[in-house]
């Protein structure tokens, strides 16, 4: 069966990716990959905070606006 140029694209990715490995030790490999720290909060829950943050804040300058400080 023939590739579809998609297929075709994803095996030309994995064999980059395999061929930077050859010849490296484990070691080597995960040190890599751990270069890249992850944040402890997902970006979900800190767009959630800043809401509640910014959010209260934002409210009440506008209520003072249109309301004029009742």
């Amino acid at each position: 069966m023939a590739q579809t140029p998609q297929q075709r694209r994803a095996n030309d990715k994995f064999f980059k990716v395999q061929e930077a490995r050859r010849g490296k030790s484990e070691d080597q490999i995960k040190k890599r990959t751990k270069d890249t720290p992850k944040s402890p909060i997902s970006p979900v829950w800190l767009a959630v905070l800043a809401f509640i943050v910014f959010g209260g804040i934002i409210f009440e300058v506008l209520s003072r606006f249109f309301l004029g400080g009742r």
